[in-house]
């Protein structure tokens, strides 16, 4: 169903402060899209704050210069959250991935809204303005400018760029169009540059992170007479290296250049030893379904779960799980 963006801007309209948040471990579609929402809000006159249930990664702060985005419970307490008059959820419907956010939002008494691109969704009791087509949440947040009559600026063509560009690949995955590059488009024409927003996101990394890639390409294992490529991370790893949680995001996307492959999981072993899975396909296999399965979610071609570990375990279950499927 295409989104209701009569109702939207209705909605828009009808509240002053607004709250926005997004899902744990947030990537650039998350943080471009809560940031150029919080702009246009601003731009009609409206009070935002963005707070999230987990800190910005320090590889994607960038994207807040200002500092915008605040953590629950580090920056900002619940307690100081309750004079909004509505909450908006960006690029997520699902309880689970908005962590001690959660809480907060079935506390609220305000108005309650989502955006989102995802196929997985909880009731969150809230007005749901979703296009599962959609290759990014930040077109979304794009699209409601335009219908929200905000002329797009360089800072918030910035963050949105960073959302759309990053959330397809660059542009190379199968969710893009035609469409994306005109949206694309309108960004750079805005004052969005394409070449600083790459290289901050993909040509500053630390040394900690390309010694823990090597890690985990090296571990890389293949199966199905290799269309199933998988391998891990250890806590180990990250104590070796020295390298933070967020240092893994991507790397899934490398083992899929392997030939042959149509299916890529990666395990990463957490702090308190629960697993985080992460699928992706560039077959027929539906990422989000196998995730669901987990208590996870996500796209059809990229989806994530956490579970229990050990990580041993975790991964002979999944992985049992995506080979049945592939058959």
């Amino acid at each position: 169903m295409p989104i209701d963006w009569q109702r939207f801007v209705k909605l828009v309209h009808a509240h002053r402060r607004f709250l926005l948040t997004s899902h744990l471990r947030p990537d650039l579609d998350a943080l471009g899209s809560e940031l150029g929402m919080a702009l246009v809000l601003e731009a009609l006159g409206k009070e935002a704050r963005i707070v999230n249930g987990q800190e910005t990664p320090a590889n994607l702060a960038f994207i807040d210069s200002d500092r915008r985005i605040r953590t629950l419970g580090r920056d900002v307490q619940a307690a100081d959250l309750a004079d909004c008059d509505c909450v908006m959820v960006l690029d997520t419907s699902a309880w689970v991935q908005l962590g001690p956010m959660a809480d907060v939002i079935r506390a609220s008494g305000a108005q309650k809204m989502i955006l989102d691109h995802h196929v997985s969704s909880d009731d969150l009791g809230a007005e749901s303005f979703k296009n599962e087509k959609a290759e990014a949440t930040g077109r979304l947040v794009l699209e409601a400018a335009g219908q929200l009559g905000v002329r797009l600026t360089p800072a918030i063509a910035t963050p949105l760029f960073a959302a759309l560009a990053t959330d397809t690949g660059w542009f190379r995955f199968a969710s893009t169009t035609g469409d994306t590059y005109r949206f694309g488009g309108q960004l750079v024409d805005a004052g969005a540059r394409p070449d600083a927003i790459y290289n901050a996101t993909y040509e500053q990394d630390t040394l900690a992170r390309v010694q823990l890639r090597g890690r985990i390409l090296a571990r890389t294992e293949t199966d199905l007479g290799g269309r199933l490529v998988y391998t891990s991370v250890t806590r180990e790893d990250f104590d070796i290296t020295g390298a933070a949680p967020a240092d893994t995001e991507d790397v899934v996307n490398m083992t899929l250049v392997i030939k042959g492959t149509e299916v890529a999981v990666i395990f990463v072993e957490q702090a308190d030893r629960r697993v985080k899975v992460s699928f992706r396909s560039r077959a027929g296999l539906d990422c989000s379904r196998l995730a669901e399965t987990f208590g996870g979610g996500g796209h059809k071609a990229a989806a994530g779960a956490f579970l229990p570990g050990p990580l041993d375990e975790a991964r002979t279950l999944v992985l049992d799980a995506v080979r049945q499927a592939m058959r």
